[in-house]
């Protein structure tokens, strides 16, 4: 499960979809995006990505299964950080 951060996901996910940007994702283009979590700033996405690339399959898909967040206008759920990870994300 790819992780990435972007100040448009939607935009962002054409880009990787297209062949540009991430070298993992020109091997291997996303299929579809399955959560977003905004962040205050850029470092603190950043943190967060971080710290979401070194969960394993396993836990992403855990979080992703403990969601009770209906998907949105865009067609996935848009979350605020859970406790698990607010504090890499500057929430409390």
């Amino acid at each position: 499960i790819y992780c990435g951060s972007a100040r448009d996901v939607d935009a962002r996910f054409l880009q990787h979809r297209s062949g540009q940007g991430a070298r993992f994702t020109r091997s291997f283009p996303p299929e579809r995006v399955l959560l977003a979590i905004p962040c205050g700033s850029r470092g603190d996405a950043l943190r967060l990505e971080a710290r979401l690339k070194t969960w394993t399959r396993a836990r992403k898909l855990a979080l992703l299964a403990s969601l009770t967040t209906p998907a949105g206008p865009a067609g996935y759920p848009v979350i605020p950080p859970s406790a698990a990870i607010a504090s890499d994300c500057g929430a409390v």
